[in-house]
């Protein structure tokens, strides 16, 4: 006997029902598409352990960094849509990728379910003790005098897209060194083979207090509250700005109860004091966001993105 339509339908919607009712049965993993140690992998340790308890299952994280995040984010896309696989994404994966690389193999917007924005963090340019400059201003003079010769690490889109759009803002040349992800880089500098990294808030404050650095500006607009003596880029480079954000996303086509239960349960932690006492320590500010408001700013963002490459005189590789 074979169901009508109309009781085939009714059977799959109370099933979905009952899915969301139960999710989640098993444990979640929380993929990160750069390495750990990373702003974006600080991000998903400070979230598991408070969401899993939110959700009543534990959620691992796993570490999939390469190509500017896009093998992790393949991954994701390819998962089976049922929530048990999510990924905590960045800027980089979600919108800059898009004018940076010739071929990404998905869709920022379409092969993703956005469940919820996180937090923001500026970069720091920093560089090693070997770089002659004191400040700021003497080290865009340092650039400027030896065009080609200083060379930056970039571990995600956000720092390749902030050296090479501070290089052609104070119309210096700067030489861009690719690496997996920010650590290694700044593993580098400190090493000398390279001598510049835009860091991220969290990594840069860690070496900055360690005093194997020197540190010249932030990323933002403003100065930032955890490094107040320290200049925003734009006091010296009028215009200048870049600020990455993370965010929660899964497999396209995830069940709308799925979603709705992830993102509440991602928004009640985010206004827990003791997560924001501990991204805020991270180098983390926190902006949080629903599933709505995510996919507004990813469709947004990879139209600023091309913006800011295109001034940065970056061609796609």
């Amino acid at each position: 006997m074979r169901l009508s339509p109309l009781i085939a339908a009714c059977s799959m919607l109370a099933a979905a029902v009952t899915f969301a009712q139960t999710y989640p049965t098993k444990p979640i993993k929380f993929l990160v598409p750069f390495p750990a140690g990373s702003a974006t992998d600080v991000v998903a340790r400070q979230l598991a352990d408070v969401m899993g308890k939110e959700l009543g299952q534990s959620i691992v994280v796993d570490n999939k960094a390469g190509a500017q995040g896009t093998i992790g984010a393949t991954e994701v896309k390819n998962a089976a849509p049922d929530g048990y696989t999510l990924m905590v994404t960045t800027s980089t994966t979600q919108a800059a990728v898009v004018s940076l690389l010739k071929k990404v193999p998905y869709d920022p917007a379409k092969d993703f379910t956005p469940i919820g924005k996180i937090a923001t963090t500026p970069f720091v340019l920093i560089t090693n003790d070997k770089v002659p400059a004191t400040d700021l201003k003497s080290f865009i003079a340092y650039v400027k005098a030896n065009p080609g010769k200083v060379r930056f690490g970039q571990g995600s889109s956000g720092s390749w897209v902030s050296g090479s759009l501070f290089g052609s803002m104070i119309h210096g040349d700067m030489q861009m060194i690719p690496y997996k992800g920010i650590p290694p880089a700044i593993t580098d500098m400190l090493g000398g083979s390279i001598e510049v990294v835009f860091a991220d808030l969290g990594n840069a404050q860690a070496q900055i207090r360690g005093g194997k650095v020197k540190a010249f500006g932030v990323t933002s607009l403003k100065r930032s509250a955890a490094l107040p003596d320290l200049p925003a880029i734009t006091e010296q480079v009028p215009g200048y700005e870049l600020v990455p954000w993370f965010a929660l996303v899964g497999p396209a086509n995830m069940p709308k109860e799925v979603t709705a239960k992830l993102s509440a349960a991602l928004l009640k932690v985010l206004a827990l004091p003791e997560v924001k006492q501990k991204l805020n320590a991270g180098g983390f500010d926190l902006d949080p966001s629903d599933a709505a408001g995510l996919a507004k700013l990813i469709d947004s963002e990879v139209k600023r993105w091309g913006q800011l490459t295109k001034t940065a005189k970056i061609e796609a590789e």
